[in-house]
């Protein structure tokens, strides 16, 4: 027996030389696995969260616009515009033109609440010129005579057509609507001292057209 053993061990032991056994634990199988598949699910985690960010950011707008508002934008589907459903109509192709009376079908009484001489004829002749029929034509009654600021008023009865105060409105800009007691269809255009001249009829013209094809409702963007 060696100087080296300790009493009571021999055998297997026992020690011949000058080194000492090394008496070490195996690693446990059992850790190593749990390590490799945690490492597998973290990474799995964040592969994960990337192809969500990828999504939202460079995804279709519909995703993009849920992930930012939560709101998606209502889309026609194929089948309704195939169908020619209320889908597939345009705002513009559904709402139709406005039926307005024509120039010659208004009658306008045109009377001058300034100092200016000669304003009511001279407005009077551009406007038949334009296709008004032109009634009365003189200085304004002593309830507006003088009592008139701004450009002028369209007097006329409450069962007028509110387009025919419209059509003639178009001649002119900053206009105010009042009605009396009469009964007839006829409108009284009391021209105030702001009154400078008529639109032209170019810019008339333009008004009218805007007026019998009013745009529709500008459509939301997404």
């Amino acid at each position: 027996m060696s100087m080296l053993t300790p009493p009571g061990m021999g055998g297997k032991y026992r020690v011949t030389g000058a080194a000492y056994p090394r008496m070490s634990r195996k690693r446990s199988r059992r850790r190593i696995v749990l390590a490799v598949l945690g490492s597998v699910l973290a990474l799995a985690l964040v592969g994960y969260g990337a192809l969500q960010l990828i999504d939202v950011f460079w995804g279709d707008s519909s995703k993009r616009n849920t992930a930012a508002g939560g709101r998606d934008c209502p889309t026609a589907s194929p089948g309704s515009a195939a169908k020619g459903g209320p889908a597939a109509a345009s705002p513009a192709a559904a709402k139709p033109a406005v039926v307005l009376p024509q120039p010659g079908e208004i009658t306008v009484n045109v009377y001058n609440a300034t100092p200016r001489a000669g304003l009511a004829k001279a407005v009077g002749d551009e406007l038949r010129k334009r296709g008004f029929v032109i009634g009365n034509v003189g200085n304004a009654p002593a309830d507006f005579d003088k009592k008139v600021p701004g450009t002028g008023i369209l007097l006329g009865s409450p069962a007028t057509d509110k387009a025919a105060f419209s059509v003639l409105g178009t001649q002119l800009a900053g206009v105010t609507q009042q009605t009396d007691a009469r009964e007839t269809a006829d409108i009284d255009l009391i021209l105030g001292d702001a009154f400078k001249e008529l639109n032209t009829k170019a810019d008339a013209d333009k008004a009218l057209a805007v007026l019998a094809n009013p745009e529709p409702a500008p459509v939301k963007k997404c």
